[in-house]
């Protein structure tokens, strides 16, 4: 296919995308973002963000999941994820310290939950133990369970499980892998180190 080709077909699939979420037809709207930690997915519900994936996780099993649990009407479509793929662009780029985003939190729930909501109270920079969440939440013993809220959390980095260590501050798990964990850490660090940069 030559290249005019593909941009025609292109033009045409985002005009396919727009045609259908002005009909209310889309429950999933996803697009890809190159990043420091490898290639990222994001997914958007009519509330807000709704999942962000490494590839890691291989994107087509996670889209398979989106559609069992969001709706079965999921399409490549950008635009709604413009806002969150110029942030991560900020974030990355030592531009942004926080997310105004809009967030679906809707396929995580009870304790889970509670942990992810808690996430964010984690500064910028800063890092939590397993333990400290567990104790922040209100369920000191629930060290365990704080690790499988942040194992699932369905928005990373937008709600930044990275911050959270092992008591011994070594780096525990990470949905992306321990190299991205270590990059979003360092990344985090290098600008509270050098605020200039």
């Amino acid at each position: 296919m030559s290249e005019l080709a593909m941009h025609e077909m292109d033009v045409l699939r985002q005009r396919l995308a727009e045609r259908a979420a002005a009909e209310g037809l889309i429950d999933v709207s996803y697009r890809l973002v190159d990043s420091p930690v490898g290639q990222l997915m994001l997914a958007a519900t009519e509330r807000g963000i709704v999942r962000v994936a490494f590839a890691a996780e291989d994107f087509d099993a996670v889209l398979g999941t989106l559609a069992e649990k969001v709706g079965v009407r999921v399409l490549h479509r950008a635009a709604p994820l413009d806002a969150a793929a110029a942030q991560l662009d900020e974030y990355f780029a030592h531009a942004r310290q926080g997310f105004e985003l809009t967030l679906d939190h809707r396929l995580s729930s009870g304790y889970r939950l509670e942990v992810q909501l808690a996430l964010p109270g984690i500064g910028y920079g800063h890092t939590a133990s397993y333990k400290e969440m567990a104790a922040l939440t209100g369920r000191p013993a629930a060290v365990r369970a704080v690790g499988t809220a942040c194992a699932t959390n369905p928005l990373p980095i937008l709600v930044p499980c990275h911050r959270v260590l092992r008591s011994d501050g070594s780096l525990g798990g990470y949905l992306g892998g321990l190299e991205a964990k270590k990059v979003l850490l360092d990344l985090e660090q290098d600008r509270l180190a050098d605020p200039s940069s």
